[in-house]
């Protein structure tokens, strides 16, 4: 099994139609700061690497950077961990307060599952996630939206549109769709931050089946 790089993931599932958050790699300062002014401030900034996993824990993400010299700092500071293969990934802050999760998971028993749960501080306390066998179709993602406990969280609050289904729907039967490609052993959206309502990924990660030589 090897980890793919957020860069890499980021492009599987986008290929595969599934919206993620504006993104650029950068190999050095240059072309990082040029990418930020691309994409805008606030924006993030994460090393980014194929050894790299769980880059909150190791300090390896650097949120809501507001200026250019805030960017600077935060890309210093990461190419300062100088980890072999490793480079930039700017991207955007995307604007929303609730948060869900999605992915792929390959049971031993079951075989290939796509996940839908709830997300952000609280996912760990509530713990409200359902999985369907993959591939699914627009009644199985609709059932497993409707089978969490906290789909009233979801719904419209405070000002902030309610989770598009039909967007959602969409997402959960994509993810389906590349359980199917046996060299995908797991996909794990988390955050997809609501977006007028639209779950956008903030971040993926892919783990593939290691290529026999």
């Amino acid at each position: 099994m090897t980890t793919a790089s957020e860069s890499e993931s980021r492009r599987i599932v986008e290929n595969a139609g599934i919206p993620v958050s504006r993104w650029r790699v950068a190999s050095d300062l240059d072309e990082a700061i040029k990418a930020a002014k691309e994409i805008g401030f606030p924006n993030a900034l994460k090393l980014n690497g194929p050894s790299i996993a769980h880059k909150t824990e190791q300090g390896f993400v650097k949120l809501n950077l507001k200026t250019e010299a805030d960017f600077l700092n935060a890309a210093e500071e990461l190419l300062g961990n100088k980890i072999g293969g490793s480079n930039l990934l700017v991207t955007e802050m995307l604007s929303g307060s609730r948060e869900v999760i999605a992915g792929v998971v390959r049971d031993p028993q079951f075989g290939s599952c796509v996940m839908f749960g709830f997300g952000g501080i609280l996912a760990e306390a509530i713990a409200d996630v359902e999985f369907r066998l993959a591939p699914i179709n627009s009644y199985d993602a609709r059932d497993l939206i409707s089978s969490l406990k906290t789909t009233e969280l979801l719904k419209e609050f405070r000002g902030e549109k309610a989770l598009d289904i039909d967007a959602t729907i969409d997402l959960l039967i994509k993810l389906g769709d590349l359980a199917e490609d046996e060299k995908i052993l797991s996909i794990d959206l988390n955050p997809l931050i609501l977006v007028d309502g639209v779950p956008i990924a903030a971040d993926a990660l892919v783990e593939l089946k290691e290529e026999s030589t």
